[in-house]
Parts: C-alpha cells; structure tokens; sequence
C-alpha cells in the first residue's frame, strides 16, 4: 500500500498517478476500476488534483513495491549530517523503484547505507525530495527525517532552492542567452516523452550559450521549475537537442556509445532546514562527458 499527497494542482489524476508510480496512465486506470486507488474525491482518470489531496493506492503482487530491499548501488557522498545528504548521482542511475525498474535504485544504495531511511514515510522514496533522470548525473539533497524532508520540499515549491546544470546540446540556439518558457505536459502521441503543450504546467529554463564548436554548443542552465525532462524538452524545442538523448532527437548510435545524457547537475545551493547555514556545493563534470568534449574539438 502506498500513500500520496498532492504538492500542487494537476489536470488530471491519471497524470499525476503516473507520474508519481511510474506507471502507464492505462495501468491507473485498470487500478481504479479495480478499487485500489482511494482518494480524498470519487478517483476518475480525467479527474482535476488538487493540492493537498491524498491517495491510497495498492499494488497487485506482481508491481508491488513496497518494500524496499538495502543492496549496494554507486554513488558518491559529498556531504552528509544528521538531517540531509547532498549526493553525486552516477548517469544510468534510477532513483526510485518503479515497475520495470525495481530494483538496484539510488533508492536501494541510500537505504543500504543509511538504515534508518527505511523507517520514513514514504517506502517507494524514502528522503527523496526531487530527482534526476537515469541519464543525467550530479548533485542531489537527500533528507534523513520526515521533518527535514517536508521543509525541503516546501523549499523547492517556493523555489529557495537553486539548481544549475551543464549540458552538451547539438547545434546553437538562436540566441546565447535567454529564458525558455515553453509550458510542458505529458506527450499525447507518445506518453513516454513530455512535450510543450499549450496547456501544459508552466516551465521556466534559463540558459547560457558558453561556447560553440563544430554544430556543438556546451551551455549552462538554471531550472526556475522542476518539470519531468524539462531541460531535454526545451532544448529539443529550440532544435538543440542534448547530446545522447535519441527520445528527443539526438542520433541513436550516439546514445548507444555515450549510455548517457550529456547533461550534469553541477551546482546546487540552498538556505539548511534545520541549521539556517547556506550550502552551496559543485560537482564538476565527469569524464564521460569531459571525452566527448575534447572528441569534438579536435575535429577540425
């Protein structure tokens, strides 16, 4: 059994289910109509969430989650005290189990080092406050109590807490610097993807072009909201996709030698919940990345 609350409004209750579960907006709706959603409100597919709103959602056996099994899984620690952990998340990394996905998670390697996590509320995230795709690597903020994590994710709704990125992204956007406000919602054609859609959620990216090199361009980025691909979708938009993400448009036998998303969260910096101390912390970019850099400037 797992519980949910709303942090803000969606459009519709399949979306936002999905999204939290990982699962296909189908799969909800084969578990409302099987009576294992529970909300606040009647639990319809198009129904409006809004903030504040609970569910109770049981899993058949076979996509049961609910327990989380400690198994050791890479990543580096670069700050930890007794109420949070700032991580360096490895690219090919999931971070939460999800059907098709559960296990070997950064979830798993958190609980596996830090026992007490397993105690949290949330048993499919436990200390999980935001997130990064499998294919992106850098720097999270992990809390290790319910309190710590509520004050946290108030934090990133009243976007106290700040996260910049690098990323590789193919060709150069019309112009060097700017800020893309291109709203995003769930792809209709393609749930698998995001999309910008006219009534999509507001998205605010801003970026700055560092340099450009043989139809490359390396740019640096500040997310001003926390939307799923956010930053793959604009730049996608702007005809720039990021180099290794072939589900918005780079070429297939790069995601194959690279395994990754040329994307790097390299700064975060936020005010400490409990302590009042400003963080800030940086993660360079690794060396995946940093190969392919010097790849393509050394083509002439």
């Amino acid at each position: 059994m797992i519980e949910l609350t709303a942090e803000e409004d969606f459009e519709r209750m399949d979306i936002f289910l999905s999204e939290k579960l990982n699962i296909t907006r189908s799969q909800i709706k084969k578990l409302i109509t099987q009576g294992n959603i529970i909300g606040d409100h009647d639990a319809k597919p198009a129904a409006k969430v809004k903030a504040g709103d609970r569910f109770i959602i049981t899993l058949p056996e076979s996509e049961n989650l609910s327990v989380i099994e400690p198994q050791p899984v890479s990543f580096e620690v670069v700050y930890e005290d007794n109420y949070l952990i700032v991580i360096n998340k490895p690219a090919g990394v999931v971070v939460h189990p999800a059907p098709g996905n559960p296990d070997r998670t950064l979830v798993n390697g958190l609980v596996y080092r830090y026992p007490e996590l397993a105690k949290l509320t949330s048993k499919l995230r436990p200390g999980i406050v935001h997130r990064l795709d499998m294919g992106t690597s850098g720097l999270m903020v992990v809390a290790r109590n319910t309190q710590t994590a509520l004050k946290l994710h108030d934090m990133f709704q009243q976007r106290q807490i700040s996260k910049k990125y690098i990323a590789l992204a193919h060709g150069h956007p019309a112009k060097d610097h700017g800020v893309i406000s291109g709203p995003i919602e769930r792809d209709p054609d393609n749930y698998l993807k995001m999309a910008i859609v006219q009534n999509g959620r507001p998205s605010l990216t801003g970026y700055k072009v560092l340099w450009t090199r043989n139809n490359f361009s390396l740019v640096r980025l500040k997310l001003f909201t926390g939307r799923t691909h956010q930053i793959r979708v604009h730049f996608a938009a702007l005809g720039c996709p990021l180099v290794g993400d072939v589900t918005y448009g780079a070429p297939e036998e790069e995601a194959q030698e690279l395994g990754r998303v040329l994307l790097h969260s390299w700064r975060l910096s936020f005010t400490h919940p409990v302590t009042g101390k400003k963080m800030e912390f940086r993660q360079y970019i690794p060396k995946a990345f940093i190969s392919f850099i010097e790849k393509i400037k050394d083509v002439e």
